[in-house]
């Protein structure tokens, strides 16, 4: 018997009323389906389109408009959205707290984005700290951590912990630390985010927000690898390590029922394996690089579907 089978003959016994027969029928019939995550990334990549607009008017036509109009203008957008914040937010919990209105997270998201347009227009125009300009992304790591945690934002814990790593990147660059060593650094980055993580999960402070700094954690640690593994003088451990940490990352991914992650790994593992197995050749036969990326992104694309499919129906 057919799904739709089950649901008249369930309907007919009175085990569910008909309105549930009817939104049953609906799912089976794939007449319904969500589109949230859809919009809501929608949404967000409006909001940042927003806060690029607002970058580019004031980079393009800061010396019509003057300094002070741009402040001004930068100053009361800042306040309107951090008002809005403040007068909607509910009191902090260390658990998940629910959205207080539909366009709340978006607005703090532009807030975010705003805040840092104009410290880069103030450092811009009158070089407060010109030499440790660094510190201004400190700064705005410190602000996006404290209103992730406040608002209960994942994407603000995102712009937080990718802040923090340019602060890093550029620190350890000024000390002369990062010559040479940028895959090792990154490495140490992706795995103190992830413990960062962790910790902060055993001590159920936002224990949702561990799948974030694991996504960060994933693709700093992955992209390390697959950049050391395709160095000219790399040896073949750094290989090794990205196929194990490609296949760790697919394993988690598979048993967590998270297929983004299932996605780094395939992906990261894919391009340092083609990376390493066409640099002898790449510049020989161009049927077999054809053939070899035809062949094989197949049988990537092939493999995903599979696994999104099972995803799918669990």
């Amino acid at each position: 018997m057919t799904t739709e089978g089950y649901l008249e003959e369930w309907r007919h016994e009175d085990l569910i009323t008909a309105g549930q027969h009817a939104a049953l029928l609906a799912l089976v019939r794939r007449q319904r389906f969500s589109v949230f995550l859809e919009l809501n990334g929608l949404l967000y990549v409006g909001v940042a389109a927003i806060a690029g607009g607002v970058a580019w008017t004031v980079r393009e036509h800061f010396a019509s408009l003057g300094d002070a109009v741009i402040l001004v203008s930068l100053t009361s957008l800042l306040a309107a959205c951090g008002w809005y914040c403040a007068a909607h937010a509910t009191p902090y919990s260390r658990d998940r707290v629910a959205s207080p209105t539909f366009s709340f997270d978006y607005v703090l998201y532009l807030g975010c984005l705003v805040f840092a347009s104009e410290l880069t227009f103030i450092e811009y125009r009158f070089h407060l700290l010109d030499i440790d300009w660094n510190y201004y992304l400190l700064v705005s790591a410190a602000v996006y951590f404290v209103a992730a945690y406040r608002f209960d934002n994942r994407f603000v814990l995102s712009l937080a912990l990718s802040t923090l790593a340019g602060w890093f990147g550029v620190r350890l660059s000024l000390w002369g630390l990062l010559y040479g060593y940028i895959h090792e650094v990154t490495l140490a980055y992706g795995g103190a985010v992830a413990l960062a993580g962790g910790l902060l999960y055993r001590e159920r402070i936002k224990p949702h927000f561990l799948e974030t700094y694991l996504h960060v954690s994933a693709n700093a640690i992955l992209f390390a690898l697959v950049s050391r593994s395709n160095d000219a003088s790399s040896h073949l451990l750094w290989l090794i390590a990205l196929l194990a940490a490609s296949a760790l990352t697919i394993e988690r991914g598979i048993r967590l029922h998270r297929f983004a992650f299932v996605v780094y790994g395939v992906l990261y593992g894919y391009v340092g394996v083609t990376t390493r197995l066409l640099r002898p050749v790449l510049f020989r036969s161009e049927t077999v690089v054809l053939a070899y990326f035809v062949l094989s992104g197949a049988a990537v694309v092939a493999a995903l579907v599979l696994v999104a499919r099972r995803f799918g129906r669990e």
